[in-house]
């Protein structure tokens, strides 16, 4: 599959400074992460809050600027435009291709403007369509994120949660893009409403050839609309690979309890929970060697001076642990 993003070696650091302006340190928000994402293909991005996921991903649409790195957009004849290079001027085009869904769409979305104004508003602004055609634009995406068109003259507040989520899909189908990052789409809303928003963004992704990177803490939902699955943990990426072989074959002990805490639904069945010992470490301060060493049940004493890099060991699975690729290997 042909790649539509290429990120390398991402990195995010906040200077922490003291009262004074002096700076005495970084968190370490994204600390080197490189993944791609394909034409038509949906990666999800998980982990704990507070691991960076929603940092990397507004890190590539140049929301937050980036410490150093390197993300390009790959267009249809192959060329390769870089993201952090693009001067302020040019990130109009960037916007046109890359498209974000927020969290929150109740805070994402102006509450003194109509649905009509808000979804009509970046078609104007890309001159998409001559100004007379713009309502008539308005309409017929209303009715592709399943909502009545009627609803054009009404403004946020007299929407409900899920269909807020349905007016910020909407507003960014309206620049006709080629991927969507989607940050926690449906963490806000109910569990019945979610199952209506996934199953709309996949049948929007096969109606417009849409790449999405999918940022969740929740597995269930990953697991239902992603093609790939990346793991995160405290800035960095500990394990990659397709869906099926990361949920059938987890290798890193962080992913293999991450999965074991995926609520099943039958009370009949019992799973053995990997609880972790301890709290995530501070970005601000993280340990030595592999940063997950602290809570890791298998750790050893290589693991608090060695960092451990992705390594590829089949079909495409990497992943950053040296005694899982040790083991794998032997």
């Amino acid at each position: 599959m042909p790649a539509l993003l290429e990120v390398r070696d991402l990195i995010k650091h906040y200077p922490i400074r003291r009262s004074r302006g002096e700076r005495r340190g970084v968190v370490r928000a994204v600390d080197g992460v490189s993944f791609e994402v394909g034409r038509g293909e949906t990666l999800g991005l998980v982990g704990e809050s507070g691991c960076g996921k929603t940092t990397a991903g507004r890190t590539l649409l140049r929301l937050v600027e980036p410490t150093s790195g390197d993300a390009r957009i790959v267009s249809d004849g192959g060329e390769r435009v870089s993201i952090f290079e693009l001067p302020k001027s040019d990130l109009r085009v960037l916007r046109r291709r890359v498209q974000m869904v927020f969290q929150d769409p109740y805070g994402s979305l102006n509450p003194r403007m109509t649905v009509g104004g808000i979804i009509g508003e970046p078609i104007r602004i890309h001159k998409l369509v001559p100004k007379a055609e713009i309502g008539s634009r308005v309409l017929h995406l209303l009715e592709v994120v399943g909502l009545d068109p009627r609803h054009a003259l009404r403004y946020p507040h007299e929407f409900s949660g899920g269909q807020r989520q349905r007016i910020v899909i909407a507003r960014a189908l309206a620049v006709e893009p080629d991927m969507i990052v989607a940050d926690e789409p449906v963490s806000a809303l109910d569990v019945s409403v979610q199952a209506q928003v996934i199953n709309l963004l996949h049948d929007l992704q096969g109606q417009f050839g849409l790449s999405y990177l999918f940022i969740s803490h929740n597995l269930s939902v990953v697991r239902h609309i992603a093609d790939r699955v990346a793991v995160m943990y405290l800035g960095r990426i500990v394990e990659s690979a397709a869906k099926g072989e990361l949920y059938g074959n987890p290798l890193h002990p962080y992913t293999q309890a991450l999965l074991s805490a995926v609520p099943v639904p039958d009370p009949t069945r019992r799973r053995d929970r990997i609880l972790l010992r301890g709290d995530p470490p501070s970005p601000a301060n993280p340990p030595s060697g592999c940063p997950f060493h602290p809570r890791c049940p298998i750790a050893v004493a290589e693991c608090a001076s060695r960092v451990q890099q992705l390594v590829t060991v089949a079909n495409g699975h990497s992943v950053a642990c040296h005694r899982a690729t040790s083991s794998d290997s032997a």
